[in-house]
């Protein structure tokens, strides 16, 4: 049980805003919230649908049928039995993956109500650029905020927010493989419009006989958060991070300017649109991206329980693997191991053009190693004719955003000079009840090639992502308070000792990161303040820890405002 009188989110949005140097000013610039006298009227909301050929939404929250006044059993449990899959989440313009950010689930008592809360008051079901510049216009003139959304795959926040109105591009479907030449690049590409998700564009290219780098979720939209943070990818290793692959974007900016961006054409906005976050810059209509030949790819997995060996043991067999992990993943393959206090797990490392024989040579001196060692493990390897193939087969579903999470960056050197010190690390998150995952890949200026992005530059020095992550209590708010400040102020400081130096991929992330500036962004953060300010003179595009989110600080009631320094008070 929450407790009485406090929401999940009005307690998160309080331990956002003390976090802040600032506080929040209560001039007029504050967005208008439902209640406000600036908040526009019935008729006025109806003008504004009108304008935009009836597609705007009003948004009652997914959880509604499980609490009072709504509750219905049988649509209760469905919604119950389908709410750890995206698929439910998707489908709908308001509701958000990670429930840290929500305001209404259907696990907690059915007597309570179910608020809209953070979620976004109202949502336009784009179908075409007049209905953004549209909206942006009205969002500009009531001084309401501002959200883009896509699919909801979000750990960080940004695609909600307390009286806000949307713009949902999750239905914009359209697909086109073409050739491309330029001066940096000839090759097959494909031009995604922004609603296309992973799966959608792999099976395009399968058609064509071709691989997108995407995702290892399936429903993940590609033109969004994805490429626009980094994107990694089971095929990192062989092409690079998403925002390596793309050629150009299509993109309306903050003045409701429908733009090109490539890197001879607005190229600054290319630039950061490529790695620097989305939802900052503008609106991304489409991206076309690199699509490569496709051909053979192999996979496996690999498990065993920590119960049946020795806690030294076990922690050998974890260093072993790391130690390994420089000379796999430079052939061009990715791993995702999954670590807790119970068990070890492989699945899948992935070797695109690489046959069977060949990846399990590779992996085969981490297996003699866990011989040696007397570990009994589950092993599966398989040689697949296509990529999307061995995704459907071995790269399993990945459920919604259900943790609080933290990530770093691991370079290379951590485990060529300190391989012992990230055990420790390891052992301290995971005897402490978190998982400790890394996604090992290879994504060096070697491996992506000529790009020009915004990508944080220590993805090009790592030898892993890192992902920390707590289980998520539905009916124990307290215990998800701990479990947060327990990511923050333990997990993640004894893994960033590591390498100090380093950052954090900043779509899996924690939303709390001290100095997001820097452990986001790096040096790029300047130039991208300065692209911001450019394309977005108005500042509509707001998302928390994104380039320019420190300028602003949002209320536990939800209000955001614009942040006054003490020096001006």
């Amino acid at each position: 049980m929450r407790p009485s009188g406090i929401t999940k989110r009005g307690f998160l949005l309080g331990l956002v805003a003390i976090t802040l140097p600032a506080i929040a000013s209560q001039s007029p610039s504050c967005r208008c919230l439902p209640g406000d006298a600036c908040w526009p009227s019935t008729s006025t909301w109806n003008a504004f649908n009108q304008s935009i050929d009836g597609l705007l939404m009003a948004t009652v929250p997914l959880g509604t049928p499980c609490h009072a006044p709504n509750f219905d059993e049988e649509k209760c449990k469905a919604i119950k039995d389908g709410w750890l899959l995206p698929d439910e989440h998707y489908k709908t313009s308001s509701s958000i993956m990670a429930p840290y950010f929500g305001s209404c689930d259907p696990f907690y008592p059915s007597s309570e109500p179910c608020p809209i809360g953070n979620l976004v008051q109202y949502a336009v079901n784009v179908s075409k650029p007049e209905h953004i510049i549209k909206t942006l216009e009205f969002t500009r003139k009531y001084n309401i905020r501002f959200i883009v959304r896509n699919t909801g795959h979000d750990y960080q926040g940004k695609s909600t927010g307390a009286g806000a109105l949307a713009v949902w591009m999750h239905n914009l479907k359209d697909i086109e493989v073409k050739n491309w030449s330029d001066a940096h690049y000839t090759g097959k590409a494909a031009k995604l419009a922004a609603g296309v998700q992973g799966i959608d564009a792999f099976e395009a290219a399968h058609k064509e006989g071709l691989r997108i780098v995407g995702g290892e979720c399936p429903s993940v939209g590609l033109a969004g958060g994805y490429s626009q943070g980094g994107g990694h990818s089971a095929l990192s290793s062989r092409y690079g991070l998403g925002a390596d692959q793309i050629l150009e974007w299509e993109v309306i900016d903050g003045t409701g300017r429908f733009l090109i961006a490539n890197r001879e054409q607005n190229a600054d906005l290319y630039w950061a649109l490529a790695g620097g976050g989305a939802g900052t810059y503008g609106i991304v209509w489409s991206m076309t991206s690199k699509a490569h030949p496709d051909g053979v790819v192999s996979g496996l997995n690999l498990t065993f329980s920590a119960t049946e060996i020795s806690t030294d043991t076990f922690f050998q067999a974890v260093e072993l693997y790391n130690a390994h992990l420089s000379s796999i993943v430079d052939e061009g393959v990715m791993s995702l191991n999954f670590l807790t206090n119970t068990s070890f797990t492989i699945a899948p490392m992935t070797g695109p053009d690489i046959p069977l024989r060949r990846l399990e040579s590779l992996f085969q001196p981490v297996r003699d190693g866990f011989d040696r060692l007397g570990i009994h493990y589950t092993y599966q390897s398989e040689e697949f004719d296509s990529y999307l193939a061995q995704f459907r087969t071995q790269q399993a579903p990945i459920e919604v955003g259900i943790a609080q999470y933290g990530g770093w960056l691991v370079p290379r050197s951590v485990v060529q000079e300190n391989n012992s010190g990230l055990t420790e690390s390891i052992r301290s998150v995971i005897s402490n009840g978190g998982i400790f995952t890394t996604v090992a890949i290879n994504v060096s200026k070697r491996v992506s090639g000529d790009v020009h992005n915004a990508v944080l530059p220590a993805w090009r020095e790592a030898i892993a992502h890192v992902v920390l992550s707590t289980s998520w209590e539905w009916d124990d708010h307290d215990y998800t308070i701990a479990a947060q400040e327990k990511m923050t102020n333990d997990f993640m400081p004894s893994l960033m000792k590591l390498a100090p130096k380093s950052g954090a991929y900043l779509n899996e992330a924690d939303f709390r990161q001290p100095d997001f500036k820097t452990a986001f962004y790096g040096e790029n953060y300047d130039a991208l303040r300065q692209v911001k300010a450019k394309y977005d003179p108005h500042n509509l595009f707001y998302g928390l820890t994104a380039v320019g989110s420190d300028e602003w600080t949002v209320s536990s009631s939800g209000r955001m405002c614009p942040v006054v320094s003490h020096d001006e008070l």
